[in-house]
């Protein structure tokens, strides 16, 4: 995969990106989380070596509050099964560097609502787990 294959305007076109996108978007809404990747979303986790770490690094960075009722490698590992039903290949890597990691837990969460939500009252059960 080239830059422009994860480019938010590319997305559309691109199959691969969007396998992927639908791939974890589904398995984010089977799981019952409240949360979408967009193609932006998904090239910042590529740079992260490993399905399960990338996944871990977005839940840590955007939805910490996840944490407090499940672990995330078990998030992860959930996430990842729902995925890898849908669609098995892994998301390419795009940038070699370890040195990048560090970024990815401090970029603002990339989202096309404004408005943010509380999960605080009762978090979702993870059907099928």
């Amino acid at each position: 995969m080239n830059q422009s294959q994860f480019d938010a305007c590319d997305s559309t076109h691109d199959p691969e990106v969007e396998a992927q996108l639908c791939a974890y978007n589904s398995a984010f809404d089977e799981l019952g989380l409240r949360f979408r990747w967009d193609a932006s979303t998904l090239a910042l986790v590529a740079m992260i070596d490993g399905e399960e770490a990338q996944i871990a690094a977005y839940i840590e960075a955007h939805h910490a509050h996840l944490l407090k009722a499940y672990s995330a490698g078990f998030l992860s590992r959930a996430i990842l099964e729902k995925k890898n039903a849908r669609y098995p290949a892994r998301i390419p890597r795009r940038v070699e560097s370890a040195a990048q990691l560090s970024d990815v837990a401090h970029q603002p969460p990339t989202s096309s609502r404004r408005v943010r939500v509380s999960y605080e009252v009762e978090l979702p059960a993870l059907a099928g787990v």
